[in-house]
């Protein structure tokens, strides 16, 4: 049931190594947790998933698909979507109008059909409408539809772009950092969410994140880098028990 699966990935910037043969496979319906201290590689793994870097060797097979055959833009239509550590929203559109930005990879219509609301372009449209409204009562932010995105709290902007990832209808999301910024409530929400977005719309996720208790009380596994390597992959209960993953974090050899 591997949904997602990296193996042998290596990318190098000059003389920084920042993934060295990392492998790992992500199972369908599960949240693996990917943790490690600051410079590890955690972000780069999710650049090189949706092309923004290059990896020199490997591979990264999606549902049968090789997304390094794939073009950037085409891996949101392959079912993948992503957030990101810093706020990438359109602070002078609305909530609504960013979720439809959200959409463009699903809609088919010709800029002629759209500058003239003939027939497929507005079914698009309303169906794009339809999907970001669910999203947004799914993420109870329906009150905020028309309100801009500038003004909003930062806790409510990391939910749009949440939102924004969902209404593409992904399969597999990587979330990148979602606690980070947020206040002690805001994280202690984040559990529950992520457990609702994984059992009631179908998803694979796969959570970067230094807050090691969400990832923990989240993850269905959990997958440990250090310095670009892998050192260790298991179960929350085993990573936490795992000698390599406290000398990573702590710095001191554990007997």
């Amino acid at each position: 049931m591997t949904l997602l699966a990296i193996s042998g990935l290596s990318i190098r910037f000059g003389g920084i190594v920042a993934l060295d043969g990392v492998s790992f496979n992500a199972e369908r319906g599960h949240i693996l947790g990917v943790i490690g201290p600051n410079g590890a590689g955690k972000t780069t793994i999710f650049n090189c998933i949706t092309r923004v870097y290059q990896p020199d060797t490997g591979s990264i097979v999606f549902d049968g698909q090789n997304l390094l055959r794939m073009q950037p833009h085409q891996i949101i239509a392959s079912g993948v979507a992503r957030t990101f550590q810093n706020l990438e929203l359109f602070g002078s559109m609305t909530v609504l109008e960013n979720l439809l930005v959200g959409q463009h990879s699903s809609l088919h219509g010709t800029l002629i059909e759209y500058a003239f609301g003939l027939p497929r372009a507005a079914r698009e449209e309303r169906a794009a409408r339809k999907q970001a409204n669910d999203i947004l009562a799914f993420l109870g932010l329906e009150q905020y539809r028309y309100a801009l995105v500038g003004g909003l709290p930062f806790g409510l902007k990391k939910r749009v772009e949440l939102a924004r990832a969902l209404v593409s209808r992904p399969r597999l999301v990587l979330l990148d950092e979602p606690a980070n910024g947020l206040n002690h409530e805001e994280v202690g929400a984040l559990t529950d969410l992520f457990r609702s977005l994984r059992d009631q719309l179908d998803l694979t996720i796969l959570l970067v994140e230094h807050h090691m208790g969400l990832v923990m009380a989240a993850s269905d596994r959990v997958c440990v880098l250090d310095f670009g390597r892998k050192i260790a992959e298991g179960t929350p209960a085993e990573i936490q028990k795992n000698p390599a993953v406290i000398e990573a974090y702590l710095g001191e050899t554990v007997a």
